[in-house]
């Protein structure tokens, strides 16, 4: 189940069209979340690094297929018994 942060939403599909890398805005986003905020990431495709990558950083993610093939997958840390992040 999906906790209740608030999702910042990333959209890579028109930067992967014209051939540019998302990675570095990604991580940019991913380094300004505050606690109760997630991330989600729009792509055209399951990106199965990106979560394995975020998810070995304490990530939990969930994946949702789109109705126009599109993938997003939506990231977020669980909070920590003192709310502090891991």
């Amino acid at each position: 189940m999906l906790p209740s942060p608030k999702f910042k939403r990333l959209d890579v599909r028109a930067r992967l069209a014209r051939g540019e890398e998302p990675y570095s805005e990604i991580r940019r986003q991913v380094a300004g979340l505050k606690p109760a905020q997630g991330l989600a990431v729009t792509a055209p495709f399951l990106p199965s690094p990106l979560i394995e990558k975020l998810g070995s950083e304490g990530f939990q993610s969930r994946v949702e297929r789109g109705g126009d093939g599109s993938w997003t997958v939506f990231f977020w840390r669980e909070p920590t018994s003192n709310g502090a992040r891991p």
